[in-house]
């Protein structure tokens, strides 16, 4: 019994010992472990300058999500569009990101759904990546 106890002791202490270094890892700045938001900094940063020519309903920077209020271009007030952006990930990966667009049109003076092209969220989801690998290779420069 004694032999386990003091056996058992070795072994906590010495993996105790190997925690114990002062030396810590170094990192490429990985934006996801240095900041204090759930989600990439990068992705977060980009998208909410992406989105920002449209009111801004909410952001949740611990759960990734960013919604729009309905937005109209002055050059075409009979259509409105409104936006969703969710991260879904830490780590700065185009799988990270959705886009979720609605689109209304002006009809006998009431707002009817219209379709979004698949494009238009693509061309989104693009411009918020390339913001977001700007600002990264930027954040790594300096």
């Amino acid at each position: 019994m004694q032999t386990t106890r003091v056996a058992l002791a070795c072994g906590a202490i010495a993996s105790l010992a190997a925690c114990g270094g002062r030396d810590r890892p170094t990192t490429e700045l990985q934006a996801a472990q240095i900041n204090t938001i759930g989600v990439n900094a990068f992705l977060w940063r980009a998208a909410l300058e992406t989105v920002s020519f449209a009111p801004l309903l909410s952001a949740d920077s611990s759960g990734g999500v960013i919604a729009t209020d309905w937005y109209a271009n002055p050059s075409n007030p009979d259509e409105r569009v409104k936006l969703t952006v969710t991260i879904l990930d830490q780590d700065l990966r185009a799988d990270a990101l959705r886009v979720a667009a609605s689109r209304q049109v002006a009809q006998d003076g009431r707002w009817v759904e219209a379709p979004v092209q698949a494009a238009t969220v693509q061309k989104l989801e693009d411009i918020i990546l390339t913001k977001a690998r700007d600002l990264r290779r930027k954040a790594l420069a300096s």
